[in-house]
């Protein structure tokens, strides 16, 4: 008798077909790219990935631009040099001015013993900064890995951005054409034109393109699932940061880079409060 290890739901997830008209996203990244030049925004997760994935497939020398803040997961430094190796990117790596721990420190807010003092907003100094100068080397196009599903923040954006983009519309016969022509474009005000080629798909869509396509996600994932993380807290980020702390995030730092964490609260000591 052998021995039947049972299912084993990876695998199982490469055999099922792509829930979403792959041609018509290929045809779209390629009209975005030809329309508005850019780059794809890639921070090493799984969204990220798969839609870097899917823009090398229209144009293999695409820029590919990297936001460090500083304050990643050693993992992801390592996973995103071994990607640009294995895929020959051209990848462009913008450091932020001050990184993740240096606004945290300076802010005051995680050492009872410190003086706040005024700091940079987290998302204009790791975000909207870099991403300036992004579009300044390589066009106003961005290619992001955005998904509605993550938030309601999200779905919401995606869903006004449609309308927008629709109103007008004399093209399509249908909502579900609409969707497909003019679905995931947002443009934003300061004149970034980011269009998220996977806007509309789930989380288990994403891993099945994933699976599909051969392409080895980020090992964070893997290593926080192994942790006890829940689904939800197994993402791709910075290390620390003031999100998701009532959900563990803490604890799974230390669970899993113990080293890492008892470094960062040398600097960060109200980080031990949340564990």
């Amino acid at each position: 008798m052998t021995n039947n290890p049972g299912l084993d739901v990876t695998t199982l997830r490469g055999l099922l077909r792509p829930a979403h008209p792959m041609n018509t996203i290929l045809d779209r990244i390629a009209d975005h790219l030809n329309t508005y030049d850019g780059y794809v925004a890639f921070s090493g997760g799984k969204d990220s990935v798969a839609t870097l994935h899917l823009a090398l497939q229209v144009d293999p020398n695409v820029p590919v631009v990297f936001f460090d803040s500083g304050l990643e997961y050693p993992e992801t430094y390592r996973y995103i040099t071994d990607l640009t190796a294995a895929w020959h990117l051209n990848i462009d790596i913008i450091p932020a001015d001050m990184t993740v721990l240096q606004i945290l420190i300076a802010d005051g807010s995680w050492d009872h013993h410190a003086t706040q003092t005024r700091t940079p907003d987290l998302f204009d100094a790791l975000i909207a900064k870099p991403a300036h100068e992004a579009h300044t080397r390589h066009g106003p196009g961005e290619l992001w890995g955005v998904r509605a599903a993550e938030s309601a923040g999200r779905r919401a954006a995606y869903g006004k951005a449609l309308r927008t983009e629709t109103q007008h519309c004399k093209c399509c016969p249908s909502p579900a054409i609409q969707r497909l022509r003019h679905g995931g474009l947002i443009r934003r005000q300061d004149g970034t034109i980011a269009y998220g080629p996977i806007w509309d798909w789930s989380t288990e869509a994403v891993w099945v393109y994933l699976q599909r396509n051969h392409i080895p996600p980020n090992p964070v994932y893997a290593k926080l699932e192994a942790l006890g993380a829940p689904e939800a807290s197994r993402r791709v980020t910075y290390m620390i940061d003031a999100n998701h702390l009532e959900h563990g995030r803490a604890v799974w730092l230390k669970r899993g880079w113990p080293t890492l964490y008892q470094r960062l609260c040398q600097y960060l000591p109200r980080l031990t409060e949340w564990v």
